[in-house]
């Protein structure tokens, strides 16, 4: 039986601490669905076509990586594609409080569906899409924390 998860996120942009995460749940998994949810509390600062090529091109040499799109509940989205996990990256203890929260919820909904809970690399644990999107907004140099797909991208705007 395939052991396939959902990384689940806005991805808003993708960063190397998301490429980190992914790269390493490929050892525990057949396969890694990476779903950008629409989140109503969320304005994005890239389109959903945008953030969806860009992880495309991130992943273009890994065939157990998908990319996805979904509305509704994560968990609603998990039973639909079949997927038994959800994998969440955690960089601080505070992370971990809400996303256990979280965790909890999907448990109460869907019992059947396991969260498990990858903790970053430490070159990672600042890299955060809010504090690089701050950084874009402001004519900063974001680059080392993004993937070179989302570089040259951006280089072009």
């Amino acid at each position: 039986m395939e052991k396939a998860c959902l990384f689940p996120g806005t991805f808003d942009p993708i960063t190397l601490g998301h490429v980190d995460i992914i790269r390493r749940a490929l050892q525990l998994f057949d396969r890694v669905v990476v779903g950008i949810g629409s989140n109503v509390l969320k304005q994005p600062m890239f389109s959903l076509e945008q953030r969806l090529n860009w992880i495309r091109e991130v992943f273009a040499d890994e065939s157990r990586v998908e990319v996805a799109a979904y509305e509704g509940l994560t968990v609603e989205y998990c039973r639909q594609r079949q997927l038994r996990f959800i994998l969440r990256g955690i960089r601080y203890v505070s992370d971990f409080e809400y996303e256990k929260s979280i965790a909890d919820m999907n448990r109460a909904l869907a019992p059947e569906i396991e969260t498990i809970f990858l903790t970053s690399s430490p070159a990672y644990s600042t890299t955060a899409s809010t504090l690089i999107r701050d950084v874009l907004r402001n004519g900063g140099d974001a680059s080392p924390f993004l993937p070179e797909a989302v570089n040259r991208s951006l280089a072009k705007r």
